[in-house]
């Protein structure tokens, strides 16, 4: 295969100008016969290579013509010009950006192209016969590579570069780098090589063109941040190595220099005057003096120091952090009456000294004169406190020390003492408001209290608002008043079993007094027990006693308790001494001399409730049983509700018996037949139900004149005839309300059940109201009350009391 390039020379010519294709030279006719024609001695077979060799095009970018851009042609050894052979072409942009003529294997791009956006295509060309579509050769790849033009300016990888460099730096110190970038190729020609240069910043700084390093381009005295802070710095970079015709990019450097301590401070005056009151405290501020610094940040940090003058002992000068000053204040009291001024020299400087800028000697001094302001001032103490010493059986009155306090102002007032009684609230103490002698109200107890710390006030006379207070402390001096004791209560055991001086307990005693020379006890048995004692005891000499035994053995059944009376003297001056008793049990014991058992009253001390739990429990078991008898009592005392409230009033009372009915089932409760024969009814009611109030006798039921006569024989002998009379009325009534219904047509069906009600011929009782009685103002007997019980002995009283009672 051969190509034609615009403007190009042959790659390559082929050996054999017959034997020319796409992929190689046609092989020899021989070939085709195959590997069996070396074996038969005939001609060898022969490979012919192929005329020429290629693989890929130039085309450059950003084409501006109106026709398609040319390419190559390409050309095929089968093509013999006759129109047979149709040239294919596929791969990237075949048929949109490249196209080739299928006759003659023209190849042409179809619009302009950037190389930035892609610098090669990979195509694919073959050769197939129009009239069959039969491939003549394989596809054959090659590549279309575009030549790069200066299209891209430089651009720099920040728009705003920031930096900073020390004052007062060297020649050619960095400060920083800048980076430009070109998109154009940089392999092919100068398109992408860039030079920077620097167009605004002289004479300051300076850039390295290849690296793009900017430099200080003055020197140490001309680079000073308190003259000049700030730099902008413009850099330019171009292309095609900086020559007439590049393309350039441009970027902004903000350069700021960074401080160093190459300025002392020093004060803004010479001499600084203040006035401080001579009742001033320690630390109270007398004044602040002022120091600039034209660094800043820490090296501007500074201290000040008093350095000489009268009063270095009598004030201190500190540094305000927040403000950088000087602050002088008062550091011992000060008196007008002794000195009225003073005068100190100060001095100013950094804390951070660099010594390549500055000496170490850098510094500035000032002068401070302080005037001392006359004040009325309180009494003043000789001393800052008082320690006073009393013995604790000093009598009220004695004298327990004096204390002094003078005016320190000239006129000298006098000057008056007191107790502070806020500080002696028991009121122990007391002062001579004249001479300051304090003294004793009320008498001490050392064991008590060992010390007391009262306050003693100092006055002007003339002026008591101006006083003052001092601290007194005041020690109790032991005497030996107090009898030594036992160290705790003791109670121990002994065998019944045992031997003559075997130690059953060790003793010890506490004094609540303090010798100087320490406590010294010494132990005996009590005189009045030592003859019959069965006991003894033994002083170990060092303040501790050892009880013995005095016999073989002890009967537990004969006496179980022993008090042993020990007297324990101390050894000081006036001795003291008191006799404790020791409490020894007798008890059974082992061979190993371990207890057993003991009585009753040793027992009681082992685990469990303690007496007071036990009180504790009973008394609650005694309250609960009081509440329950007090809430029984109160049960019984109370009284059912009386029928009739007031015994005064008994007319015209509803009496409520709360009596139901046994219901429709109840056959018992209502008897039709008292209704019937009401004479009758009277003999059973001696079954019926009684009220509760009511005493249940005959004569309770009637009154005497008025007792129901007895039914006749006739009436007691013929029942039936009696329920034959009074049925004949039940039927006949029965029989209307039958005829009624029957005949009433809206009357319900024969099915349905109707049910009549009969009140009966009316009761024998008549009424019971006094309107219809006709006998109501006779006189009646109405004694037969009494005998109804107490309920109704008033109603008797009332009714049965004749008419002059009441006339």
């Amino acid at each position: 295969m051969g190509t034609v390039l615009l403007g190009a020379v042959w790659l390559c010519v082929g050996l054999s100008l017959d034997a020319m294709s796409l992929n190689g030279g046609m092989m020899d006719p021989l070939d085709r016969e195959g590997p069996g024609a070396a074996t038969r001695g005939e001609k060898p077979l022969r490979r012919v290579r192929r005329g020429w060799m290629w693989n890929q095009f130039f085309l450059q970018e950003e084409y501006t013509g109106s026709d398609y851009q040319y390419i190559g042609k390409l050309q095929s050894d089968q093509d013999h010009g006759n129109g047979v052979v149709k040239y294919v072409l596929s791969g990237e942009g075949a048929g949109t950006i490249f196209v080739i003529d299928e006759n003659n294997g023209d190849l042409h791009a179809t619009r302009r192209l950037d190389r930035e956006e892609k610098s090669f295509y990979v195509l694919r060309a073959t050769v197939v016969n129009k009239r069959t579509g039969q491939k003549l050769e394989p596809e054959t790849e090659f590549i279309i590579k575009l030549h790069d033009i200066n299209d891209n300016e430089p651009h720099f990888s920040k728009e705003v570069y920031t930096g900073s460099v020390p004052e007062r730096s060297d020649i050619g110190t960095s400060v920083i780098q800048v980076t430009a970038t070109d998109a154009d190729d940089s392999m092919y020609g100068n398109s992408a090589k860039l030079v920077y240069s620097i167009s605004h910043g002289h004479p300051y700084f300076s850039v390295d063109p290849n690296t793009g390093v900017i430099r200080t381009a003055l020197g140490p005295g001309d680079m000073d941040r308190e003259q000049r802070e700030h730099y902008q710095v413009v850099i330019e970079a171009k292309d095609m190595a900086g020559q007439r015709g590049g393309l350039t990019g441009t970027t902004v450097v903000n350069i700021t220099l960074t401080d160093v301590n190459d300025n002392p401070p020093s004060f803004t005056q010479s001499i600084y005057q203040f006035r401080v009151p001579e009742s001033s405290k320690a630390g109270t501020t007398v004044g602040r003096v002022q120091a600039t610094d034209r660094d800043i940040g820490k090296n501007a940090e500074m201290y000040f120091t008093i350095v000489s003058g009268d009063g270095m002992d009598m004030f201190d000068i500190s540094t305000d952090k927040d403000t950088q000053e000087g602050v002088i204040t008062v550091s011992k009291p000060l008196d007008y009456e002794k000195k009225q001024s003073y005068t100190i020299e100060i001095q100013v400087q950094n804390t951070q000294m660099d010594t390549r800028f500055m000496a170490s000697g850098s510094k500035d001094m000032a002068t401070v004169r302080i005037g001392v302001e006359d004040v009325d001032e309180p009494p003043l103490f000789d001393k800052a406190s008082y320690v006073m010493e009393v013995k604790e059986d000093a009598a009220v009155g004695a004298v327990v020390g004096s204390v002094s306090a003078v005016d320190p102002d000239a006129p000298r007032s006098i000057v008056k003492y007191a107790i502070d009684r806020r500080r002696d609230p028991d009121q122990l103490f007391n002062v001579h408001p004249g001479n300051g002698s304090v003294y004793l109200l009320k008498s001490l107890d050392r064991e008590q209290t060992a010390w007391h710390n009262i306050s003693v006030i100092a006055m002007e006379f003339n002026n008591p608002s101006q006083s003052s207070h001092v601290p007194v402390y005041i020690r109790l001096l032991d005497i030996n008043d107090n009898a030594p004791t036992f160290a705790t209560v003791y109670e121990t055991f002994v065998c019944e079993r045992t031997k003559a001086g075997q130690r059953i307990q060790t003793v010890s005693a506490v004094d609540a007094d303090e010798p100087s020379s320490g406590h010294k006890f010494f132990f005996s048995l009590s005189p009045e027990g030592s003859h019959r004692s069965n006991f003894t005891v033994r002083d170990n000499g060092d303040n501790t006693a050892t009880i013995l035994t005095r016999r073989a053995s002890y009967s537990r059944l004969h006496q179980s308790v022993y008090l042993v009376p020990v007297v324990i003297t101390d050894g000081d001056y006036p001795m003291q001494s008191s006799t404790g008793t020791l409490t020894v049990r007798v008890c059974t014991c082992d061979r190993q001399g371990n207890m057993e058992l003991c009585n009753t009253e040793a027992l009681s001390s082992s685990p469990g409730l303690s007496t007071g739990a036990l009180i504790a429990i009973l008394l609650c078991a005694v309250i609960l049983l009081m509440i329950v008898f007090l809430f029984t009592a109160l049960k019984r005392q109370r009284k059912q509700e009386p029928l009739i409230i007031s015994k005064e009033d008994v007319r015209d009372n509803v009496v409520s018996y709360n009596d139901e009915g046994g219901g429709e089932e109840d056959t018992q409760a209502f008897d039709i037949g008292a209704l019937r024969h009401p004479d009758a009814a009277a003999a059973l009611e001696e079954s019926a139900k009684q009220r509760r109030d009511i005493i249940p006798t005959d004569t309770l039921l009637y009154p005497p004149h008025r007792r129901p006569v007895p039914a006749p024989p006739s009436l007691m002998m013929q029942p039936v005839n009696m329920a034959s009379r009074d049925n004949g009325d039940v039927r006949e009534f029965i029989n209307q309300r039958v005829l009624e219904n029957d005949c009433n047509p809206t009357a319900p069906p024969y099915d349905s059940l109707a049910t009549y009600a009969y009140e009966g011929a009316g009761s024998v009782a008549e009424s019971l109201s006094s309107l219809g009685s006709a006998s109501s103002e006779a006189e009646q007997d109405y004694n037969y009350l009494s005998d109804w019980g107490p309920r109704f002995r008033k109603l008797a009283d009332l009714y049965g009391a004749e008419d002059s009672d009441f006339s």
